[in-house]
């Protein structure tokens, strides 16, 4: 596959059919989930049961013996603790397991937030921010609902209607017999609406993650939105995903709505059922009243936690596809970090025959080959689309060339340990990349380590933004607003120079960094490049000739080749595009009369 990575769109495993509860227990393992509580909140759940196992017993002795006289304060007593014990060990167990649940999924979230942050830039190139964040937010939310609300009544019914069973059988076989002809018919509706429930939560969720996308774009852009007058048109957009979403909802409340009746019916019947045949026994004399008393009660522990074993059963339909696609998250291949650091990058940086391309059938980059010198200035150009900016992805390892090799000196850069080749780099780009946070945090930021008041006042006098910040009310705390909005491009630019500084690259990497700047504002910031640039090995993108024609060397770059290398001179003897690219900047840089 291209670029070296692997990318995994979300796919259910065949719809589903090859799902096991290993694939659930499995992702749960890996949060390493605080196994000794859920032990406690079992046990208790154990006692719990016992203490709910135990009333009935006491009611049948009761009802065979009942008279004023016969009453035993102690029996009364002993009733009314198991009540008791039961509602103390219930609360215990259902707030154990919460507490588990939460732990489970903060873990989750941890597992997911690393390897997202660890994937390559080739996956989000596939997938958009909106579905990276649902599958963080809405998947691991229905996994704990999942544990928080519904294991708890799940592992409680379970064992109660185990326990029930059990005692049922001792009481009477014949009657448990004629409970167990209503197993069959409960199957036969909870497996086919489990895996409508299924199929139902997974396009849910798929469609959430669309929905959140597109807010995701619509408000990160929403300057564009308001400036184009696209209002309306993302208002419809937005109303689509919502009625699909609302589509979705009530499919999902059909199902909910059949089976609680269904089950419900069953269950009702089966009770009628076992009263009817239970009175007559009762009226033969082949079974005292007390006996058909503790039966019912035995009776409603099984169908009132069938109840919470179907809820269980449809939230766990809906954790399938949020498991599925989890793993699908965690099982991609990370960034390759690993290799050997690098002291310095103060070498030769070649390509050597390399090919690149976003997708097998439009080839990009064809056969590069070319040198940077260390301390060297080399200048980019050529038409847009040429494959320039792609040239600087390869050079940080965004992408792996699909041919060929990078050198730094001897050695292939793929092999050199990701943070340590990342560090000696410092990139400054056309559209400054900012955080939501002061100009502090934004010009130290990725450093590890605490950074001192005079490096960082150093760095920005040196970037020229020192004064500028001086001056606003808050200096370098102040906030600059989601992509920097509060700051005018002149400003964003010098902050990310004073980035650069503080990093001290050894190989500085240059976009259009002055391209969208006024005069004023490109005066500066090209000054201000200028302390940068001394002393390192500099790679420029750039479209204006002043930029260019003072650089060591010159790469002329046009689909995807490389068509000529050499200085302004040179190339304007031999290289004829070369030449009107740059007789046409020198007519349009002419004053109009």
């Amino acid at each position: 596959m291209p670029h070296g990575y692997e990318t995994a769109d979300y796919k259910p495993a065949d719809d589903g059919k090859n799902f096991t509860l290993s694939h659930f227990t499995g992702l749960i393992a890996r949060t390493e989930p605080p196994v000794v509580l859920i032990g406690i909140a079992l046990f208790f759940s154990l006692m719990n049961t016992a203490a709910q196992l135990v009333v009935p017993l006491f009611t049948k002795d009761l009802v065979d013996g009942f008279a004023l006289s016969s009453l035993d304060m102690s029996r009364i007593f002993l009733l009314a603790g198991a009540f008791l014990l039961q509602m103390i060990l219930s609360a215990l167990a259902a707030y154990i397991l919460n507490y588990t649940g939460q732990k489970i999924v903060a873990s989750m979230r941890q597992l997911l937030w690393r390897k997202q942050i660890s994937l390559p830039v080739s996956y989000f190139d596939a997938h958009s921010s909106g579905d990276m964040i649902s599958r963080m937010i809405n998947d691991t939310a229905v996994i704990r609902e999942l544990i928080t609300t519904n294991l708890t009544g799940f592992v409680t019914g379970i064992i109660s209607i185990a326990g029930a069973a059990v005692l049922l059988i001792c009481l009477d076989w014949k009657m448990s017999l004629l409970m167990t002809a209503s197993v069959p018919l409960a199957l036969a509706i909870l497996m086919p609406m489990g895996r409508r429930m299924h199929h139902i939560a997974r396009d849910t969720m798929n469609e959430n993650a669309r929905f959140t996308a597109v807010l995701t774009q619509v408000l990160g852009e929403i300057r564009l939105v308001k400036a184009s007058g696209a209002e309306d048109y993302e208002y419809k957009r937005g109303e689509e995903k919502i009625g699909n979403l609302f589509r979705f909802g009530l499919k999902e409340g059909k199902v909910q709505a059949l089976i609680s009746p269904l089950m419900s019916f069953v269950m009702m019947a089966l009770l009628v059922a076992i009263i009817g045949y239970g009175g007559y026994r009762v009226s033969t004399g082949t079974l005292t009243a007390g006996d058909l008393v503790a039966f019912i009660l035995y009776l409603i522990q099984i169908i009132m936690p069938m109840t919470q074993v179907t809820m269980f059963s449809t939230q766990f339909s809906k954790a399938r596809g949020a498991t599925e696609s989890i793993i699908a998250i965690l099982g991609t291949e990370e960034e390759g970090r690993s290799g050997e650091a690098v002291d310095s990058a103060s070498y030769r940086l070649s390509f050597n025959g390399v090919d690149f391309s976003y997708s097998p059938d439009a080839p990009l980059i064809r056969d590069m080959d070319f040198s940077l010198e260390p301390g060297e200035v080399t200048a980019i150009v050529g038409p847009s689309g040429g494959g320039k900016t792609t040239l600087f992805s390869l050079i940080e390892r965004f992408y792996n060339p699909d041919k060929g090799e990078i050198l730094l000196g001897c050695r292939n850069i793929g092999d050199i340990a990701l943070d340590s080749w990342r560090s000696k780099i410092g990139y400054v780009s056309q559209d400054t990349s900012m955080i939501d946070g002061t100009v502090r945090e934004n010009i130290i930021y990725g450093l590890s380590g605490p950074v001192g008041e005079e490096p960082l006042r150093e760095a920005a006098k040196m970037a020229y933004a020192h004064d500028f910040i001086s001056a606003f009310p808050e200096g370098y705390e102040t906030r600059v607003g989601e992509r920097g909005i509060k700051l005018s491009g002149g400003q964003r630019q010098r902050i990310a120079i004073a980035r650069a500084f503080l990093r001290q690259p050894e190989i500085l990497m240059l976009d259009e960094a002055t391209a969208s700047l006024d005069s004023d504002s490109e005066i500066w910031v090209q000054e201000a490049l200028k302390n940068l640039m001394k002393g390192r090995t500099v790679l420029i993108i750039a479209h204006r000739l002043s930029t260019v024609v003072d650089a060591d060397q010159i790469l002329f770059v046009e689909d995807g080749r490389l068509s000529g290398t050499g200085s302004h001179e040179e190339l304007m003897d031999y290289h004829r595009t070369y030449r009107r690219y740059a007789e046409h900047q020198l007519r349009s840089a002419l004053p109009v009369m």
